[in-house]
């Protein structure tokens, strides 16, 4: 065992620094099913041990030993599966300016399932969708014209496996405001679009999923998830965003990602990727690829409560712009990306000085550096690049968006950058265009892979062993098991601010042979009780 082994290691380097610090420590090793390991346990823990504590050498003595190392064996096989996507597909679907120029993916909820078409964004947490309606957009097919189909309305009572979260959960953040701690849990979820919102209740039930591996022994898995159930509506949610509902991705414990990850069925990552043809994937449990690059996610008011990343330098073209970085959060829910003022002033300045194009102003157009140029020219678009931490450059690859003009003789383009009137920006959706976004939770690291978002089954990425046929579905973890703080979404742009960085203690600080014995003590009781 790693323990077992790490101890002798660190016996033997204690002798040989004995000479400089002149102090020597022993230690007596202490096997899991010793007699000193069960006075240990009944002092602890009473005598409930000492009736079940197994002879020594006796079949239930190994069994148990055998059993410990096939835990140990199945906790570094990871998850339960490689990865899982919606059971409708892992398609991500664009819509355009009708439907909030956002990216959607169809899911099943519920028993009977039904089908909803939820918007992606990673900058908040729940997955709602319109329920029991008060007040929600419009869902008739008729109403959209790019829509095929008809969307759906949840409501629980059809369900047979929904029940309400109660206010007494751990996940209920609303818990306080309730007349008995048996009501079920109200929420509300405020967005950074003006008084845009969702209120309603909080649903436990079934989100279906499917697998992808090549050894995948199940067709089809699901999930016991958090839904809001969406009563009321409003703001840009009742003129076309989000219609059907909106799955959060975010770091908080009632996101989906949060969620498998606590049930053991995916690894603590996913991955989304939008391409330029307006369309993409997304994938729980994809850690990506071993080539990608990647940047730490930092702390927000001492937590990790949103995706935010460090950029330290930007380039236009091969000018690098020589001012003070800024924090972004990355959001899969703003379609378009905003910059603090100072930073956004001098791109788009620099932009424009090399840009073989002319600078025009378009009725309608919420942006304002936009161009036109002959069809007959050959555009020369300068690239936007941005600098993380150890010189990882992330290249924008396609900075503006192209218009449709009504005369075919030009191009019309713009630049879809906004300022912003805050300390940190936004990485939206046109920036990550033909990039596989793996946000990294597990490590607290992005990366990034340039991607047409039909490679993701490259062959690069480990295969797991499949679990067992008769394995049953993970259900919602236990309050004992949702150990972190319940946090509900909060609009990015007002999350709060950065608190300054707080200085390291010097490992001078303290004598040197004072740690060594505290890291010895330490390893000797994770000894006693997990080995």
């Amino acid at each position: 065992m790693a323990i077992r082994s790490l101890i002798p290691l660190l016996m033997a380097y204690l002798l040989v620094v004995d000479a400089a610090i002149a102090v020597t420590f022993s230690s007596k090793l202490i096997h899991r099913f010793s007699d000193e390991a069960k006075a240990f346990f009944v002092s602890r823990n009473g005598n409930i041990f000492a009736d079940s504590w197994p002879k020594k050498r006796s079949f239930d003595y190994y069994r148990l030993l055998l059993s410990s190392d096939l835990k140990r064996q199945k906790l570094k096989l990871g998850a339960e599966y490689q990865l899982l996507f919606p059971s409708e597909g892992s398609d991500a679907l664009f819509l355009g300016n009708e439907f909030g120029w956002l990216h959607y993916t169809w899911i099943d909820i519920g028993t009977p399932n039904v089908s909803f078409l939820v918007a992606l964004d990673a900058g908040s947490d729940l997955l709602w969708v319109p329920c029991d309606c008060m007040q929600c957009a419009p869902l008739s097919a008729s109403y959209y014209d790019r829509l095929g189909r008809d969307l759906n309305e949840y409501s629980p009572s059809l369900s047979s496996t929904s029940k309400p979260l109660s206010c007494n959960d751990q996940l209920c953040e609303l818990g306080s405001d309730c007349k008995s701690s048996k009501d079920p849990c109200p929420y509300l979820a405020s967005y950074y679009s003006e008084n845009t919102s969702s209120s309603g209740l909080l649903i436990e039930d079934r989100l279906h999923l499917a697998p992808f591996s090549e050894h995948a022994s199940r067709s089809s898995v699901w999930a016991s998830v958090i839904i809001g159930c969406g009563r009321k509506q409003s703001g840009a949610f009742s003129d076309g965003a989000a219609p059907d509902g909106l799955m959060g991705l975010g770091p908080g414990d009632l996101s989906v990602p949060s969620l498998l990850a606590k049930a053991g069925l995916v690894r603590n990552t996913f991955s989304i990727c939008f391409d330029d043809n307006h369309s993409g994937t997304i994938l729980f449990g994809d850690q990506g690829l071993v080539t990608q690059k990647s940047t730490s996610f930092v702390p927000l008011e001492g937590k990790f409560v949103t995706y935010l990343i460090e950029v330290e330098g930007y380039l236009v073209g091969s000018s690098s712009l020589k001012t003070a970085g800024f924090q972004a959060l990355v959001d899969s829910g703003t379609s378009f990306t905003f910059l603090p003022y100072e930073i956004y002033e001098k791109i788009v300045v620099e932009f424009d000085k090399q840009v073989n194009a002319t600078r025009s102003s378009f009725k309608g157009s919420p942006w304002k550096y936009c161009y036109n140029s002959s069809s007959q020219e050959l555009l020369n678009i300068p690239t936007v690049t941005l600098v993380f931490a150890m010189n990882q450059s992330f290249i924008v690859h396609n900075p503006v968006i192209k218009l449709i003009s009504e005369n075919e003789e030009f191009n019309v383009f713009c630049l879809p950058i906004q300022p912003i009137h805050e300390e940190f920006g936004i990485i939206g959706q046109n920036f990550m265009w033909g990039y596989r976004m793996v946000f990294d939770r597990e490590n607290l690291k992005l990366g990034w892979s340039t991607s047409n978002c039909q490679d993701i089954t490259d062959g690069k990425i480990m295969h797991l062993t499949p679990p067992p046929n008769d394995r049953s579905p993970n259900p919602l973890p236990t309050n004992q098991q949702q150990m972190t703080p319940s946090r509900h979404a909060v609009a990015p742009a007002v999350a709060g601010r950065t608190p300054a960085k707080s200085a390291a203690v010097s490992p001078l600080a303290f004598p040197y042979w004072l740690c060594l014995m505290n890291l010895l003590l330490v390893l000797m009781r994770l000894f006693v009780l997990d080995v």
